[in-house]
């Protein structure tokens, strides 16, 4: 069984397949093929959700299937029930499963378990559906035509904030797999894990990042700026320190102006104006996070067809 946990779940060949499939799926969005022909798909989250959770239920329904909505309390995960019979339940009831969660182990234990397709939402751990539409949206500006993966190799992507993040270590992952470049920066504290350096060992990846708390140094020459919110789900009560420790890592004019001329920003959103971004960059000409927002819908289209495609 084939499953979607982690950016490096497809090969370089099907994350090529999944580009071309997104640009195809958006080009034509009411006469996309119905990849889940009358297929009952589920969407279980943990966690409050604006853009996974409509992109995936218009998504599931767009590609012919239909989306079932589950909140984790509201199903017997909430009273006890375990993750593992949870998993054999709903394998003899849906064709494929969207999960929004908190533990990473959590998604592991429902793929181990079940006898269908698990796809990762988002965990504490990384954001595997968020990278594929980023890099979506960055070859329809370097290929427009071919989504050629290759056009990639070399760029630089510079993440500021907190590098141990979850979308840090996705952009890590992800950079390694793509051939790209990233510097991170944040504060001391905040640097990446060794729970990512594992993450690369295990698939054949060279270490690729570097990370410095020098923000200008990390942006210099940068292809990308990327930043998200400084304060995640489930880190509340350390709000007022995160964003005391966090503030000279704010994406500013400034800090674009010493990346490339024609530098990108992006943020998976919600933005904090203000905090991680400031407004002006949020307005700028080069932000490009609401085509990243839209191309969610496009990107994990092509994730869960290209699943059903290889589970045949």
């Amino acid at each position: 069984m084939n499953h979607f946990l982690k950016e490096t779940d497809f090969t370089l060949e099907q994350a090529q397949d999944v580009f071309l499939l997104a640009k195809q799926f958006k080009a034509d969005r009411l006469n996309c093929p119905q990849a889940l022909n009358k297929q009952s798909w589920g969407l279980l989250f943990y966690k409050s959700s604006t853009r996974t959770r409509i992109s995936f239920e218009v998504g599931v329904n767009e590609l012919g299937g239909f989306p079932i909505v589950l909140n984790s309390q509201n199903t017997q995960i909430g009273r006890g029930e375990t993750i593992a019979d949870t998993a054999r339940v709903m394998s003899r009831y849906l064709y494929g499963l969207v999960i929004r969660t908190f533990a990473h182990s959590i998604v592991e234990e429902f793929a181990a378990n079940a006898t269908l397709p698990i796809v990762n939402g988002l965990t504490d751990f990384n954001h595997p559906c968020q990278l594929y539409t980023d890099i979506f949206t960055l070859l329809e500006r370097y290929s427009p035509d071919a989504m050629d993966i290759n056009t990639l190799k070399g760029k630089k992507v510079a993440f500021l904030g907190d590098t141990a993040s979850n979308m840090a270590n996705s952009w890590i992952h992800t950079c390694a797999m793509f051939g790209m470049e990233i510097a991170l920066s944040g504060p001391e504290g905040f640097e990446p894990t060794s729970a990512i350096d594992d993450a690369l060992a295990a698939d054949g990846l060279t270490k690729n990042y570097v990370y410095t708390t020098d923000a200008a140094k990390a942006c210099k020459d940068a292809d990308v700026l990327y930043t998200d919110v400084w304060v995640s789900m489930g880190d509340e009560a350390q709000t007022a320190e995160r964003k005391k420790v966090m503030t000279p890592y704010q994406v500013t004019s400034e800090l674009m102006a010493i990346a490339k001329p024609d530098a990108y920003f992006m943020h998976c959103l919600p933005a904090h104006a203000g905090e991680e971004v400031s407004q002006e960059v949020l307005d700028s000409p080069q932000s490009i996070i609401f085509d990243e927002a839209e191309n969610r819908l496009h990107a994990q289209k092509a994730i869960l067809a290209k699943l059903v495609e290889l589970n045949a």
